[in-house]
């Protein structure tokens, strides 16, 4: 009599792992690796969600590189590297990657949390905040997010000479977001 034929091996899942930079400056390289192995021996390809328009992404290696410019200068959120085994996947935890200008010159926002909802009734779920900035004070982009709902100011770095404009929005948590302060401006020598 022969023996019963051996039961199918389970797939075991990829690992993937790495930590980011979440700040890339305009004119500079940026480059993210991810490791990744699988116990079984089986060949790794890798994807991406929500890719910075500036960047590539190779889908042999998970590598995310390039070098953004100034209009480049904002935040993409939510971005997801994936590697899958051909059966499961699995992900890093999503991130967001900011652009910001090169330079040394710095700019200190402050403001006021609000209290009030637009229709005058208790704001109780303030989430934090989002500041904008941009070049052209016309075309504001989110630059930065903060988390923190007792914030009172931020400090914008590494800006390059010329004139930069900021504002602000609060948002809650439950995703609500407030219209833009007034534009603050600020020269770089």
């Amino acid at each position: 009599m022969a023996d019963p034929p051996p039961p199918p091996q389970v797939n075991r899942a990829p690992l993937i792992s790495g930590l980011p930079a979440t700040n890339a400056l305009a004119g500079a390289g940026y480059r993210f690796a991810p490791t990744a192995s699988d116990a079984d021996g089986d060949t790794l390809t890798f994807s991406i969600l929500n890719k910075p328009a500036w960047a590539s992404f190779s889908t042999s290696t998970g590598e995310l590189s390039g070098t953004p410019r100034a209009t480049d200068v904002g935040t993409t959120a939510d971005i997801a590297i994936r590697v899958t085994d051909g059966t499961a996947t699995v992900s890093l935890p999503t991130f967001s990657l900011s652009v910001l200008l090169s330079g040394n010159g710095t700019a200190l926002l402050s403001w006021t949390p609000p209290t009030q909802n637009s229709d005058g009734s208790t704001l109780t779920d303030l989430g934090g905040y989002w500041i904008f900035h941009s070049t052209d004070a016309g075309s504001l982009v989110r630059f930065q997010r903060l988390t923190d709902p007792a914030a009172r100011s931020y400090t914008a770095t590494g800006l390059a000479p010329g004139r930069h404009f900021f504002a602000v929005a609060a948002y809650a948590t439950s995703g609500a977001e407030s219209a833009l302060s007034s534009i603050g401006q600020k020269d770089i020598p």
